[in-house]
């Protein structure tokens, strides 16, 4: 019987550096439900009907029942009202003029910011796994 070979820390982090080279894909929805969407916000649903009618942005569809049918563009979008609203603890006046006016400026910190939050989630995985 052979007994398996003792490994060192570096070898062992090393094979799951190469583990996290693969990521299973993400399976996105094609339309969120009022209530996931503001479970995912983790705001009442009643704030999600407030801010389609004061944002020009959001414009979920709605089924035959009137159901409101979010795509993931309008997920996004509510994804950044909640952080000037909410983070940023800006007024709803001005994060209206914020999206109207700098529309492209405040989609790209969204962006960047969630790619700098996925980065440190995954540093402080690794960090918890050493």
């Amino acid at each position: 019987m052979k007994l398996p070979l003792k490994q060192d820390s570096h070898s062992i982090s090393h094979k799951k550096l190469q583990m996290m080279d693969y990521e299973e894909p993400q399976i996105e929805k094609i339309y969120y439900t009022i209530g996931e969407t503001a479970k995912i916000l983790n705001v009442p649903v009643s704030t999600v009907r407030f801010w389609e009618n004061e944002f020009n942005i959001l414009k979920p569809m709605k089924n035959k029942k009137g159901n409101r049918l979010f795509t993931p563009q309008d997920l996004k979008n509510l994804k950044i009202i909640h952080r000037l609203l909410k983070e940023e603890g800006m007024t709803l006046t001005g994060a209206k003029k914020r999206v109207s006016g700098k529309w492209d400026e405040t989609n790209y910190k969204f962006e960047v910011t969630e790619s700098l939050q996925k980065i440190k989630s995954i540093l402080l995985e690794i960090r918890d796994d050493i």
